[in-house]
């Protein structure tokens, strides 16, 4: 079902503690932070930043925003638009495509960079795009001391991130279909990277499709937009896929769990610049545990 419609590439769906939402529009046209009521009937740009691309919010209310052009960075944005560059890089160079965030239990706000340059990217033809080399990477950064470290790298296009009930990190990789898991060991210490399912399907045609943003419910399992391929996959907890939610649009780009008691699922969709909803049998994993 269409909750809000008009939407220019739409992502980053954040439920707000009181219930209205913020998302954000990449297209070039917007590039903005947009609030949204609860019933999708009025809407207002909270500040425009370029093209902003994943976002989260703290336990203070302050939104968090992935830049991917102007410049690539780590933003921190209040609802009343006072806005921040946060960070632009770790010690080893300049982040090249900022794209999801997460804050982990540990507090550290952890970030996935596709690793490819997004001026670079929109000059490749979408069928080329599957093979293109990209250096994607997973960043921790304390929001305390501003410190930024690069904890993996070589990802193909890393793109949705999330924690799960059982502690782990998962990470998208777009280009090969993979969602990957990291063991927490301790603060900011992640363990190897474990390949923990793929969710492509075969039937589908578009070369450049796989798992972009994604979040757990709390029946354990886990709903990633297959952009490009037009659903929500469900994955249960061995990662093998129990469900696709078959979606209006062809190009969901992230989801977030309506408010507690709902069971429902909003998902953003660039294709056709949708903001859906759907029923599902549980609500989400709260954001903070």
């Amino acid at each position: 079902m269409i909750f809000v419609d008009d939407l220019k590439n739409p992502e980053g769906p954040v439920l707000l503690p009181d219930g209205n939402w913020a998302l954000v529009e990449m297209h070039p046209d917007r590039g903005w932070v947009l609030w949204l009521s609860s019933d999708g009937r009025s809407r207002r740009v909270i500040a425009r930043t370029g093209r902003p691309n994943g976002l989260t919010i703290d336990r203070d209310g302050v939104l968090w925003v992935a830049e991917s052009v102007n410049p690539p960075s780590l933003l921190r944005l209040t609802m009343g638009g006072d806005m921040e560059v946060f960070a632009t890089g770790d010690s080893r160079g300049p982040f090249l495509f900022p794209n999801d965030l997460v804050f982990g239990p540990d507090g550290f706000l952890y970030m996935t960079d596709s690793g490819f340059r997004i001026a670079d990217w929109r000059s490749i033809p979408a069928d080329q795009r599957e093979t293109v080399r990209t250096d994607g990477r997973v960043f921790r950064i304390d929001v305390r001391t501003r410190s930024v470290t690069r904890l993996d790298s070589g990802l193909n296009f890393a793109n949705g991130i999330v924690f799960g009930p059982d502690g782990h990190l998962y990470v998208a990789s777009t280009q090969d279909g993979n969602v990957w898991r990291y063991a927490l060991r301790g603060a900011g210490d992640l363990g190897r990277r474990e390949l923990f399912a793929n969710i492509k399907d075969e039937a589908k045609t578009a070369r450049f499709r796989g798992p972009d943003g994604m979040k757990f419910g709390l029946d354990g399992n886990l709903y990633v937009a297959a952009v490009n391929q037009g659903d929500v996959t469900v994955l249960g907890a061995d990662g093998k896929v129990t469900r696709r939610i078959q979606l209006a649009g062809p190009a969901p780009t992230n989801v977030c769990f309506g408010p507690a008691g709902t069971k429902k699922l909003y998902v953003t969709e660039q294709g056709v610049g949708n903001f859906e909803v759907y029923d599902v049998e549980t609500d989400g994993l709260p954001l903070f545990g």
